[in-house]
């Protein structure tokens, strides 16, 4: 079976929170088993629960229409680093990594730089990042943190930064629905190694 993703902190367009980064995700990598994973997971999403509980109160254990809780945290890395308390409090440290949908087609302003606080107005500028000083952070998370993957990390228009990213660090970067919903795009894509890993969603029909 795939590797479970629990979808455990959601912020960005979910909500109305500082973060501008979308999903937060857990993966229990070293369970040996389905079950075990699934027990992993759920045990680190409960102690996560109890942590948000005490740092920010019990309206902050509200959970996201994604099932994730959205803590008033004042940046990513107060979100990754939540998750690293609650990880290693069970038990799981090195066994359970950490996944990142940034969504950065939402944090995208006109001017081609990317706004990590678009969602507090008024809004002064000061956390706006060119593509490199954006590359730059995501280099320094997976330093600190065990990323695995990134999904979207960049504009799905801006390859150079993909190609860039992939050059810095060695975890998969997810390209997201427009190249679910485009096959014409994800051959282009494949060839140029612009990313290094799909997102599929497979459809039943029964």
């Amino acid at each position: 079976m795939p590797v479970l993703a629990f979808n455990v902190i959601n912020e960005g367009s979910h909500t109305h929170n500082n973060l501008a980064m979308q999903e937060f995700m857990i993966l229990p990598v070293g369970a040996s088993t389905f079950a075990k994973a699934l027990r992993m997971g759920s045990e680190v999403y409960h102690t996560l629960k109890g942590i948000i509980k005490t740092k920010y109160g019990q309206v902050a254990c509200n959970v996201c229409d994604e099932g994730g809780f959205a803590p008033n945290v004042q940046d990513n890395k107060e979100g990754l680093a939540l998750l690293m308390d609650a990880i290693e409090k069970d038990g799981y440290t090195g066994k359970t990594k950490i996944g990142m949908d940034v969504a950065t087609f939402e944090v995208l302003p006109k001017d081609a730089k990317y706004d990590l606080n678009f969602n507090n107005q008024p809004n002064d500028g000061a956390h706006v990042l060119s593509a490199q000083g954006l590359c730059e952070l995501y280099k320094e998370y997976v330093k600190y943190f065990p990323i695995v993957f990134i999904e979207v990390p960049f504009d799905q228009d801006d390859w150079s930064s993909w190609v860039s990213l992939q050059s810095l660090v060695n975890i998969q970067l997810v390209g997201g629905d427009f190249l679910v919903t485009n096959p014409r795009r994800t051959a282009e894509v494949i060839p140029k190694k612009e990313c290094n890993t799909l997102l599929l969603k497979v459809k039943i029909c029964l």
